[in-house]
C-alpha cells in the first residue's frame, strides 16, 4: 500500500494527475479485504486495464468513482495536482494575497528584484521566494495548466515583461494590477507584437473580483477570491447560477504521510461518497492512530469521532469495512449543519511489517 502511495505522491508533485485503484472482496461480510490496491498514472495501458472504462470516467467526471459489484466494491480516485500560484512582485499586496492563497490551498511562489522584498522572512506561508530579475526568473518557473499568475510588480515595464513571458503558457489563470491606462498600454503593446485578442481577453484586469477593495489587504482579498472562483467555478465570478466544477478533496499532507517509509501502525479513513449537505466531500482522507490521534480530517464533530472508533477496530481486527454516516438529525444540529447528508467511508489498516511485530 505504502508503494502505491509513494508513486501518487511523485506524480503529485510532478504536476502530473493520477489515480488510486482500490478493489474490495466482499464474498465474506465478516471477513472483507483490499485484493487490489494500485497506483494508475494517466499515460496507463488502457487496452490491458479492465477497469479502463472506470478510470477513464473518474479522470473525466473528476470524482471518486465506486461500483457495487456482487463479490467486489471497486474504487477509483483521482487525482489532480495541487494548484500553483506565482505572485510576481514581492510588495504590500503580494504579502497578506500569499497568507490567504496558502490558506485556500495554493502552494505559493514569490519572485522580486529586491532582496529586502524576496526572502523567506517576509513571506513564511511561500513554498518558494525567488530573488531575481523579472527578465530571468521564469528560467526557474515551470508554468503549467494548473498554474495561477498574479502580477503586482512595481511598474510599467515589469508588468509588460512578465505579461509577455506568461501569456501564452497555457495558465489556469494570469491576472495583472494597474490603471486602466496602464493596462490598456501593456495590451495594446503585446497586441502590436502579435498575440491575439483571444489570449489577451483571458488576462483578468482589473484584477480581483469587483467589491470595493481600498486597502492592500482588501486587493488581496479580492484577488484571492478570484483565484478561487476561477478554479471552483465553470463560469467564475459571482452569478448566483455559477456551477462549481468537479473536484476530489485531498489533503497532500495526508499523501506524503502515507507515502513514507514510517513503520507505525495506523488505519485510513476515505469519503468515498456523499449525498446532500456534508463537511467533506468525496476523497477526502484522515489517518487515523492507535491512541485515536489523526492526520488531516473528513469534517470534524461526532461523525468524524465515530468514524475514528471505527478504524481503531480495524486496526484492531485488521478487517477493511465500508460505513455509512447519516448526518440527519441530531447528528447534523450537533455539527451545526443547517441540513444533513449522507457520507460513505472506506476504511483501511494500514499496517506494514515492521508494525505488525
Amino acid at each position: 500500500m505504502r508503494e502505491a502511495y509513494e508513486k501518487l505522491f511523485q506524480a503529485l508533485n510532478e504536476g502530473s494527475e493520477a489515480a488510486m485503484l482500490t478493489v474490495v472482496n466482499n464474498l465474506d461480510q465478516q471477513a472483507s479485504k483490499v485484493t487490489k490496491k494500485c497506483y494508475v498514472n494517466k499515460e496507463h495501458d488502457k487496452d490491458e486495464d479492465p477497469f479502463n472504462a472506470l478510470i477513464q470516467r473518474a479522470y473525466e467526471q473528476r470524482m471518486v468513482e465506486v461500483v457495487d459489484q456482487v463479490h467486489q466494491t471497486i474504487i477509483i480516485e483521482p487525482y489532480f495536482p495541487v494548484p500553483q500560484l506565482v505572485i510576481l512582485g514581492g510588495g504590500h499586496i503580494a504579502k497578506p494575497l500569499t497568507t490567504m492563497a496558502a490558506q485556500a490551498g495554493f502552494q505559493v511562489t514569490v519572485v522580486d528584484d529586491r532582496l529586502s522584498f524576496a526572502n523567506q522572512k517576509r513571506f513564511p506561508e511561500a513554498q518558494q521566494v525567488i530573488c531575481e530579475s523579472f527578465s530571468t526568473c521564469f528560467q526557474r518557473l515551470d508554468i503549467t495548466s494548473v498554474t495561477y499568475v498574479v502580477i503586482v510588480t512595481r511598474g510599467h515595464r515589469h508588468d509588460l515583461e512578465c505579461l509577455r513571458a506568461v501569456i501564452d503558457k497555457g495558465q489556469a489563470y494570469v491576472g495583472m494590477i494597474g490603471s486602466k491606462r496602464r493596462v490598456k498600454g501593456i495590451l495594446e503593446e503585446l497586441e502590436r507584437e502579435g498575440y491575439s485578442k483571444e489570449l489577451l481577453e483571458k488576462v483578468h484586469t482589473p484584477i480581483g473580483l469587483d467589491i470595493g477593495a481600498v486597502t492592500p489587504e482588501e486587493i488581496a482579498l479580492s484577488i484571492a477570491a478570484e483565484l478561487v472562483s476561477c478554479r471552483r467555478l465553470i463560469v467564475e465570478g459571482r452569478e448566483k447560477k455559477a456551477i462549481a466544477r468537479n473536484q476530489t478533496e485531498y489533503d497532500p499532507q495526508v499523501v506524503k504521510t502515507l507515502s513514507l517509509n514510517q513503520g507505525e501502525k495506523k488505519a485510513v479513513v476515505t469519503v468515498i461518497a456523499t449525498k446532500g449537505s456534508v463537511p467533506r466531500k468525496a476523497g477526502a482522507k484522515m489517518i487515523v492512530f492507535p491512541d485515536g490521534s489523526i492526520a488531516g480530517s473528513i469534517g470534524g464533530g461526532c461523525s468524524e469521532s465515530q468514524v475514528i472508533q471505527w478504524a481503531i477496530d480495524s486496526m484492531d481486527s485488521h478487517q477493511v469495512t465500508i460505513r455509512t454516516l447519516d448526518l440527519t438529525g441530531e447528528m447534523a444540529e450537533d455539527m451545526g449543519m443547517v441540513c444533513g447528508g449522507i457520507m460513505s467511508v472506506l476504511i483501511e489498516p494500514f499496517v506494514t511489517e515492521s508494525s505488525r511485530n
